[in-house]
């Protein structure tokens, strides 16, 4: 299936209740990328990420910065830092698109009303690979996304930049930047190469189904 649709930036027009804006001109920290990416870069929140001032996660942070670099290295990114990248076979998001007021944690009920958005914005991507960023996305993801929830112990100093195989996606796990020791940068990067390099889509062959020689697969 491929989205029909030029939009980068909330390319769905999913339409959160807030209840505080992230900045002046930015009312919420949405979607941001390609809408037939097969990679979905996933994080928490703004006040954790970025991006409240630009409106684009991972942007404004430092963590938006070790990001944007492993990306620019694989060739998801035409520049190596930029506040609104030109970005292809990717899609950003967060758990959790909404600022929080007075730059607070969000609880665990805001998490849970804004799962809705993200859960319909992760499907609609039906990206095949999926890079949760910290424990939080990682749980996130291994819960609702995989079959290995009780069988995995999230500790991401160890799981960053392994493979794990979910029910339909491919999970790379990826430490929270700004806990990266030396090396932590570049055994992402060279992670996302290799699943580049490799057969990573996973789809099923329909077209027996057609009754002509027209191939047809789907996730």
């Amino acid at each position: 299936m491929e989205n029909v649709t030029d939009r980068t930036s909330n390319p769905f027009g999913m339409r959160p209740s807030c209840e505080s804006r992230c900045s002046e001109g930015t009312e919420a920290v949405f979607g941001y990328g390609d809408a037939n990416a097969d990679f979905h870069v996933i994080g928490d929140h703004p006040g954790v990420h970025g991006g409240g001032e630009t409106g684009v996660p991972f942007t404004g942070s430092r963590a938006g910065e070790a990001v944007q670099r492993a990306l620019f290295e694989t060739g998801f990114l035409d520049e190596r830092y930029a506040d609104e990248p030109a970005i292809e076979d990717c899609f950003l998001s967060y758990l959790h698109m909404c600022c929080p007021p007075a730059g607070r944690e969000p609880t665990p009920g805001e998490y849970a009303d804004m799962e809705r958005f993200f859960d319909a914005e992760l499907r609609a991507i039906a990206a095949h690979v999926l890079l949760p960023v910290g424990e939080r996305a990682l749980e996130q993801v291994l819960a609702n996304y995989t079959a290995q929830v009780r069988r995995i112990e999230v500790d991401m100093e160890a799981l960053h930049a392994t493979e794990i195989r979910g029910s339909g996606f491919l999970v790379v796990p990826i430490r929270e930047p700004v806990d990266w020791e030396e090396g932590d940068g570049q055994r992402l990067i060279d992670s996302l190469a290799a699943i580049r390099g490799s057969d990573y889509r996973r789809t099923a062959d329909l077209s027996r189904f057609l009754g002509s020689d027209e191939l047809y697969f789907v996730r």
